[in-house]
């Protein structure tokens, strides 16, 4: 006999409801720990913990020394900050320590509810690391939630850019340690450089907490973290390969439509490249790769074929131009700030500083921009984050979205989504989408839409998806004579007053996406606020969120909306979007498809270009662990450390060598699919082959580099 769906949630409720009922069970017995927690004398806290050490040394059952090592530290939060985690905290944290994405509502305190995990798993000594999306947040939460770990006996650490070694070595070994996501996995790549062991700074990937783990293990995996240094000189090639593309024609679509002509079947196309906007990634026809050869030819940059090897990478530089061109916009994917070209986090809004795009299309952004052209880079090293991740013994993540993206998550993390119920009811008024024909429509209601809020004197935060759009918007409220704050990119210093003012009576602040994930927005402004201006703000409505385009992902939406409704606050969010949109553009040949539709299908897209690129990464993740494995046994050896250093280096230059290889392998094998073959089955075969090479090489040079010590001593 079969049960449908239906009948089974009617009977024992939601999937939410059976995991709720599951965390109260262990939140029940926490909590009845609490009296023999209250007991015990500040100053014996750290004795507790040692005791709690040895029972887990022992063998005693985890979660059984889970339930005290919870009950203390949640005692030990209130004794230091006042604060004693709630039910739904606590089961959160339980949440966290069984490995898995707790997803908990802006408000309730996600930076408390990962103490409690924390400290357990600090127990085995192996150390745990903290997660968070920027230095900020992990000096603020490493001060803050510092002083609960000392007064239970165990150490805190934090890491952060510009660290010596010595004293990055010292967090390391602290119990707990906090950091960013780019500093723990940069971490990683650099101790597999050093050439001495006392030089490496981690011990190992035990027990991780992700802080806004979407974020993180999502948005921030569409890329690879590259370890480079710098190549030679081709900004000659860059400009030149920038006044060809500015002399390209697109391919013309054909008429009534937006797609571009098949060759498959007899289409014809007119015209030097094609645009997928959805990879932003450019290609050039059959006419444009002649083109592209006439212009080379004239620049007397070439002499034989355009497909003969020594030519062909100047085909890469050509694409790289018209993706610079045509797919990157300034003020959107990128700033130009003090002569330098800034990439702008689509997901976050922010700089992400120090950063550059691969593959010569930074390089390529920098000739379009007129700006100067820095020296190519070599790769070192590389690793993306979700092999970078599944490194971890247990991994676990906090967020306030997390729920759309569950499949992912466990496909890619084996993380299993568990929503936590908030403390406080949720009484945000989410109102429907208004939709516009056009972007002029659209604005108009907008600001039509503020300044009635602002009458009722109700804090108005407008979300906008780029800079240029935060700033347009900015010049139709000076019109209308509407004062207001600007916070996005250009602008980031002013970052923490232009929040601290947002949710004061009848602000106005428009945001990219800088405010839409862990900034805390408080009624009446801060507490120093005068007396009762919390009060008039909660009767005016309390924070109206207004987005003004529907975003390629749901859950960016969704941390748009939590800025208003903190703890049960009223608030209310609404989403005035056009047909103009980008993400609307991105489906031209269904005009009419719903926002949602497009989200999901965007979502859908951006997932499976993640999971091409964790296919291609997997092959050199394996190839990595090997050739890491192969320098620790180099490095661990009882050599002379004057031995090692040659042999150490030529593992390091064959390694940056087979790197540039595998990319231009990447490159070539896409053309195989036109003989039916499968990329990544292509790319498997012949990497391996390439990497067997390379291992016998260096195998070879270290019995020639023995050989040649042998007799010299």
């Amino acid at each position: 006999m079969y049960l449908n769906s239906k009948f089974i949630t009617f009977i024992f409720g939601t999937k939410d409801d059976r995991d709720a009922l599951k965390l109260r069970v262990f939140a029940q017995q926490i909590l009845e720990r609490e009296p023999w927690a209250h007991s015990i004398p500040d100053s014996d806290f750290p004795a507790e913990t040692a005791a709690l050490k040895k029972r887990l040394a022992s063998g005693e059952k985890a979660a059984e020394v889970r339930t005290d090592a919870f009950a203390l530290a949640r005692e030990a939060a209130f004794r230091v900050l006042g604060e004693r985690p709630f039910d739904v905290q606590i089961m959160g944290a339980v949440a966290l320590d069984q490995g898995n994405i707790a997803e908990m509502k802006t408000g309730e305190g996600k930076t408390l509810v990962c103490v409690m995990p924390a400290y357990f798993n600090s127990l085995y000594g192996q150390g745990v690391h903290i997660i968070t999306v920027n230095e900020y947040l992990a000096k603020r939460d490493a001060g803050w939630m510092g002083a609960v770990y000392r007064f239970l006996g165990v150490s805190c650490g934090v890491i952060y850019a510009e660290m010596p070694a010595g004293k990055r070595r010292e967090a390391y070994d602290c119990d707990i340690t906090y950091g960013t996501n780019s500093e723990f996995a940069f971490d990683y790549l650099r101790d597999n450089m050093q050439y001495s062991a006392d030089r490496m700074v981690q011990r190992g990937f035990h027990y991780a907490v992700v802080d806004e783990a979407d974020s993180i293990l999502i948005d921030e995996a569409r890329t690879p973290l590259i370890i480079s240094g710098e190549g030679g000189d081709d900004s000659a090639l860059c400009r030149a390969a920038d006044s060809i593309a500015a002399r390209l024609q697109e391919v013309e679509k054909i008429p009534g439509t937006d797609r571009y002509p098949d060759e498959l079947f007899d289409e014809k196309p007119v015209g030097d490249y094609t645009l997928d906007r959805n990879h932003k990634k450019a290609s050039l026809t059959k006419d444009g790769m002649e083109h592209v050869e006439q212009l080379l030819r004239q620049m007397k940059l070439i002499d034989g074929s355009m497909y003969d090897p020594e030519n062909f990478t100047l085909v890469h530089y050509v694409i790289e131009a018209v993706n610079a061109r045509y797919m990157y916009q300034k003020d959107k994917d990128y700033i130009v700030s003090g002569g330098e070209v800034l990439i702008v986090d689509e997901f976050t809004g922010r700089v992400l500083t120090g950063r550059r795009y691969g593959d010569g299309l930074h390089e390529a952004i920098e000739a379009k921009e007129r700006l100067k052209v820095k020296k190519q880079t070599r790769t070192f090293a590389e690793i993306s984050y979700q092999n970078f991740f599944r490194m971890y013994e247990k991994l676990s993540g906090m967020t306030g979205t997390a729920r759309s993206q569950s499949e992912e998550l466990r496909a890619i993390y084996g993380l299993g989504v568990i929503v936590i119920p908030t403390n406080r009811p949720m009484v945000r008024d989410d109102v429907d989408d208004s939709v516009f024909d056009t972007a002029h429509e659209k604005w108009k209601a907008v600001c039509d839409e503020i300044a009635e809020a602002r009458k009722r004197g109700q804090p108005v935060l407008v979300g906008t998806s780029s800079v240029q759009n935060s700033e347009l918007l900015s010049s139709l409220l000076r019109i209308h004579g509407i004062p207001h704050n600007v916070l996005n990119a250009k602008n980031n210093a002013r970052e923490a007053s232009i929040i601290a003012q947002a949710g004061k009576k009848g602000a106005v602040t428009i945001a990219t996406n800088m405010a839409g994930r862990g900034t805390d927005i408080k009624l009446g402004g801060n507490p120093e606020s005068y007396p009762g201006a919390y009060e008039e703000v909660k009767a005016a409505g309390g924070l109206y969120v207004i987005g003004t385009e529907r975003y390629e992902s749901r859950r960016i939406d969704n941390q748009l909306r939590g800025r208003s409704g903190r703890q049960g606050d009223p608030g209310r969010s609404k989403f005035f979007i056009c047909r103009e949109d980008e993400l609307f553009r991105r489906f031209p040949n269904n005009p009419r498809i719903s926002a949602s539709s497009a989200q999901q299908l965007t979502e859908r897209n951006n997932f499976d270009v993640r999971k091409h690129l964790l296919d291609f990464d997997d092959v050199l993740n394996d190839e990595r662990t090997t050739l890491y494995a192969y320098r620790h046994t180099i490095l661990d050896s009882d050599r002379d450390p004057a031995v090692k250093l040659p042999l150490l280096s030529a593992v390091d230059s064959a390694w940056a060598d087979h790197l540039e290889s595998l990319e231009s392998l990447k490159e070539g094998v896409y053309l195989r699919t036109y003989a039916q073959k499968n990329p990544v089955v292509e790319y498997k075969i012949d990497a391996s082959e390439m990497f067997g090479e390379m291992m016998d090489s260096l195998k070879r040079t270290e019995n020639e580099l023995s050989a040649c010590l042998s007799s010299v001593y």
